[in-house]
């Protein structure tokens, strides 16, 4: 092997390794693979048509970051949930969502009006037009979440947030499994924005506040056999 191929090797793992952690990620965040599944490297190495290098590589990053453990013999696990760790996550969720919310009505120069005139146009809607697609509206409230706090201009501020809306979406996705949340969320994220625009920060925040603690009393009761049903047949895509 020449030093070209030498150097464009190691790149070309890395890479794969990547789409296998993508993959492996989503497969946990669509309940494809829920807390107690266990797997082995050659399982996945048959289902993805990848070899056992990169799958490693993914594996061992999922594991830093506490979404499987390796089994002594047999394989891996992907772990419970830890649900400790998302009610931390949720309380750092809200302080930076509602610090957004107090900069998105000011006068601050470094605000994005036109990320929240794309929100303005999936939100604020007739009910006649709103979805009713689970998976979609599901997206949709990641990125409005997301989108409200990288608009408000501080882009570490939204590095933090992107990070604890990854670590918490396979939860997140759970509660979007009745048609009741669907409505509550279009009428919360509907009336957040109405305060921004009015530039009503106090407003907004307590707002958000709510709608946060909302989905955080839910993620309380959550159960197992609420993961199941949501692979049998809720988000999976």
């Amino acid at each position: 092997m020449d030093s070209a191929a030498a150097a464009v090797a190691p790149l070309a793992r890395s890479s794969r390794a990547d789409e296998v952690y993508a993959q492996l990620k989503r497969d946990i965040a669509e309940f494809k693979l829920v807390p107690g599944d266990r797997f082995t490297e050659n399982e996945i190495s048959e289902r993805l048509g990848v070899s056992r290098t990169p799958i490693r590589q993914a594996l061992v990053r999922l594991q830093h970051e506490g979404f499987v453990e390796v089994m002594f013999r047999s394989g891996w696990r992907v772990l419970p949930f830890d649900f400790e760790k998302f009610e931390q996550l949720y309380d750092l969720r809200m302080v930076l969502e509602t610090t957004a919310a107090h900069r998105l009505c000011s006068d601050d120069v470094h605000v994005d009006r036109a990320l929240l005139e794309e929100l303005v146009a999936i939100w604020l809607v007739p009910v006649a037009e709103r979805s009713g697609d689970m998976v979609q509206v599901s997206q949709w409230d990641e990125e409005f979440h997301c989108k409200l706090v990288a608009a408000a201009g501080n882009a570490e501020m939204a590095r933090v947030h992107r990070d604890v809306t990854d670590r918490i979406r396979i939860i997140r996705r759970l509660d979007f499994t009745k048609q009741a949340r669907i409505d509550a969320t279009y009428d919360e994220h509907g009336k957040i924005l109405k305060s921004i625009q009015r530039q009503r920060g106090d407003q907004a925040a307590m707002l958000l506040r709510a709608h946060i603690e909302t989905s955080q009393a839910e993620v309380r009761k959550i159960t197992l056999h609420q993961v199941h049903l949501a692979r049998q047949g809720g988000l999976a895509t």
